[in-house]
């Protein structure tokens, strides 16, 4: 197989990194967790070979997912990642995605890395816009995306079937790249 992990991108607090299969059981330390994935949409993991699985059949194979690793314990803490945004097929436009570990919570890490995606989004991948989403519900992923400049598009109702047969609303948000353009500058200001 190819070597498809990404360039490695590194904040004040955090290094951004390609996953390796050594990840397994720190991936399945937070995403064992009944408070991280349902939030998202995707179901606990059940076992380290599990966690495994999703790293060489999912996360090793679309370029653009990063683990997140905490620089000062050295530990890997969570996942983030660009794909191509199935809701805008065709546009160059690819959606965020991110996960964490909840004893990382609340202290605006998964700003500071979806603010290090976006960046390398519009300024090394040359992306028009960048999109997420998230179900009404998570209101921390609701926080992330109005710090890191996201606009609110609307509600598609009734839009996503996730893991336990449930269909939930999705909330759309869009960035694109004069406006994050401005965003940029301000914050440098």
């Amino acid at each position: 197989m190819e070597d498809r992990k990404p360039a490695a991108l590194e904040t004040e607090r955090l290094l951004l990194r390609g996953f390796t299969p050594e990840d397994a059981a720190e991936l399945y330390e937070y995403a064992k967790n009944p408070n991280v994935g349902p939030h998202a949409g995707w179901k606990p993991h059940e076992s380290i070979d599990e966690s495994l699985e999703i790293i060489t059949d999912l996360f090793l194979v679309k370029y653009h997912i990063w683990a997140i690793v905490d620089k000062a314990s050295g530990k890997m803490i969570g996942s983030i990642g660009l794909e191509e945004d199935s809701k805008r097929p065709g546009t160059g436009c690819m959606e965020l995605g991110y996960a964490m570990d909840e004893g990382f919570w609340g202290r605006g890490l998964m700003t500071e890395a979806a603010e290090a995606v976006i960046r390398c989004g519009f300024l090394t991948m040359e992306l028009p816009a960048v999109s997420i989403y998230h179900y009404p519900a998570n209101h921390r992923s609701k926080r992330v995306i109005e710090k890191c400049g996201f606009h609110f598009e609307g509600i598609l109702r009734k839009a996503n079937r996730i893991y336990s047969g449930e269909i939930r609303d999705t909330a759309c948000y869009s960035l694109v790249k004069d406006e994050w353009e401005k965003i940029s500058v301000n914050k440098n200001t």
